[in-house]
């Protein structure tokens, strides 16, 4: 029988949050993370259309689903909706999916994207179906935001498709154009789950703040949010409350990420914290998707000492993102720890040198 293996990576926003919409789109700048979901597809006897899903992560225990069945709000959808799209290229036999993966899940670090990621690039393999990484990344969102119904971006899925482990992928959105760029050298990355996970497929929330964006893209007249800028802020003074601040959010973020590429390119590291948590301040106050230990982990980093910290994620539970200097990363870990003893460190990534090379 043919097999085939494949995995693909988590992500961390480095900023750029909720601006990846279908009405926004706007820029993003993710990074790949050293945690990684591998997932091994073979033929086996019986029916096309027929699957097994197996995952290390659920005690390998088989789930039997068909390429045709309707979405069942559990995990192996993700599964049966790449396979779905996949059939639309190649025609495909029955099939037998073994899933691993180190991703912490409802962390905010895109377990999803990484599932659906690898399993397009295992079922490339083993089909022989000529696709780019850039195909596969859309495959992958087709998968998640058509089958399964997560009302996502596609920031994930081209981060874990295409991105480079010690760099930073801007990905605009709207014209899906990319460029890569190293991260700052003699930084940690360090990821601190709160200890309350979410999941996009079942929050309300998510879901109602798309709804909202969409709501000020058809008041506002356009065709997306993040073609407005500085000067269209005045705008928004029409827009009901609710509406306005998410729009509010939407526009300063997508500003903030192009200012944090221009501070990166000029080493600006003060310029950097200052927009990282200028974007906390939105996600909690503008779009309202931060809850009270998030915030807890972001003012516990500013007591320490590092502004360069926020909400990272769909939000409503998960984690935070913080830059720290590599020689405080062991002391600014602790302080976190002792002031909140719920929280969990998922990552420290550090870049080593000057040149980027990562160490997890």
């Amino acid at each position: 029988m043919n097999r085939f293996t494949a995995k693909a990576p988590a992500r961390a926003n480095i900023i750029g949050e909720h601006t990846d919409y279908a009405t926004n789109q706007g820029h993003v700048l993710p990074t790949p993370l050293p945690f990684h979901t591998t997932v091994t597809v073979q033929e086996t006897d019986g029916t096309a259309g027929h699957l097994t899903i197996l995952s290390e992560n659920y005690g390998n225990q088989p789930h039997d689903r068909k390429a045709d069945d309707e979405p069942r709000h559990h995990w192996t959808d993700y599964v049966v909706g790449c396979v779905r799209v996949m059939s639309k290229t190649v025609k495909l036999p029955a099939l037998e999916f073994r899933i691993k993966s180190d991703v912490p899940i409802g962390s905010g670090i895109s377990s999803s994207a990484a599932l659906c990621v690898a399993a397009v690039r295992a079922l490339r393999g083993l089909t022989g179906a000529e696709l780019n990484d850039e195909q596969i990344a859309l495959m992958a969102h087709e998968a998640e935001h058509d089958y399964v119904g997560v009302p996502c971006g596609k920031m994930d899925q081209f981060v874990a498709s295409l991105g480079r482990p010690g760099q930073a992928l801007l990905l605009n959105t709207r014209a899906m154009t990319y460029r890569h760029y190293p991260l700052p050298p003699n930084t940690a990355i360090m990821l601190v789950n709160c200890g309350k996970k979410h999941d996009l497929a079942k929050g309300g929330g998510y879901k109602q703040r798309v709804a909202e964006c969409a709501e000020a893209r058809k008041l506002l007249g356009v065709s997306t949010l993040c073609e407005l800028g500085h000067k269209d802020l005045g705008r928004l003074s029409t827009l009901p409350d609710v509406i306005r601040r998410r729009a509010r959010h939407v526009i300063t973020e997508n500003l903030r990420v192009l200012e944090f590429v221009t501070a990166l390119e000029e080493g600006d590291t003060e310029r950097q914290a200052d927009l990282i948590a200028a974007s906390h301040v939105s996600q909690r106050d503008d779009f309202e998707v931060s809850i009270p230990e998030i915030d807890a982990l972001v003012e516990s980093s500013k007591r320490f000492g590092i502004r360069a910290a926020r909400i990272v994620g769909g939000g409503f539970g998960g984690s935070i993102i913080a830059l720290v200097p590599r020689d405080q990363a062991v002391a600014w870990w602790s302080f976190i720890a002792k002031e909140n003893p719920e929280s969990q460190l998922i990552s420290t990534y550090a870049l080593k040198n000057s040149e980027n090379e990562y160490a997890a």
